[in-house]
């Protein structure tokens, strides 16, 4: 394949991919929030509003692509900044208010009304999680590209979320214990805080995100292009 062919093969790919993404969290969280609000669940309900913050990130991989597709620079980095910073901010602050929000779940003695929804979406998100992981990778090592690797090893985030939805969703239906939702919130909050700091501290230069590929290592793009 020629390098144009395989440049402009690679940048469909890849911009397809974190297109998707952003529909899917779009969808997931919309159906996540309405559904989470409706049975009380505060872990469905967090995973929701952690899928709707999840879109800024996706939003700046395709921006990235975009980008990179025409050689074009000016004011990515200006971008970039800005919207992790709006992402690490937006991760705090869900983290502190499913912390919260779990507290008194603890204090009250919360319970959802049903957590099958959250089985259903956890089951469902776990498999889309577990393409998208794959299809990236498989498209970031075939053409190179770090950023690609890289956000695939953020999609991974998601998949534990993803997990302890179900998990936590499982517990409640097969014990009835309103703590075993309390938790599932608890764990989503931890990893939003992880990935709340992680992207103020690439904001500030300090760290690698997923947007970024941690600036480590030339994909074949940038090879063909020098």
């Amino acid at each position: 394949m020629a390098p144009d062919e395989s440049r402009s093969t690679f940048y469909k790919w890849a911009s397809a991919l974190a297109l998707i993404t952003v529909g899917y969290n779009l969808i997931e969280g919309g159906i996540s929030v309405f559904l989470g609000a409706e049975d009380g669940t505060i872990t469905l309900f967090g995973f929701g509003i952690d899928s709707f913050v999840e879109v800024i990130s996706a939003l700046g991989v395709w921006y990235m692509i975009r980008r990179m597709e025409k050689a074009r620079e000016e004011e990515h980095r200006r971008f970039e900044r800005t919207a992790l910073f709006i992402t690490g901010t937006s991760f705090y602050v869900l983290a502190a208010g499913l912390v919260a929000t779990s507290f008194f779940g603890f204090y009250t003695g919360h319970r959802p009304r049903s957590t099958f929804w959250s089985i259903v979406v956890g089951t469902i998100s776990i498999l889309a999680m577990w393409l998208l992981i794959h299809y990236k990778t498989k498209i970031g090592r075939e053409f190179n590209s770090q950023p690609l690797l890289a956000d695939a090893a953020c999609t991974k985030t998601c998949l534990y979320l993803s997990i302890i939805l179900l998990v936590s969703g499982l517990l409640y239906e097969l014990t009835g214990i309103g703590l075993a939702d309390s938790l599932g919130a608890v764990g989503i909050a931890i990893f939003s805080f992880r990935e709340g700091r992680e992207a103020l501290e690439e904001a500030g230069g300090e760290s690698c995100h997923c947007s970024t590929g941690c600036n480590q290592g030339t994909s074949r793009e940038e090879k063909d292009r020098s």
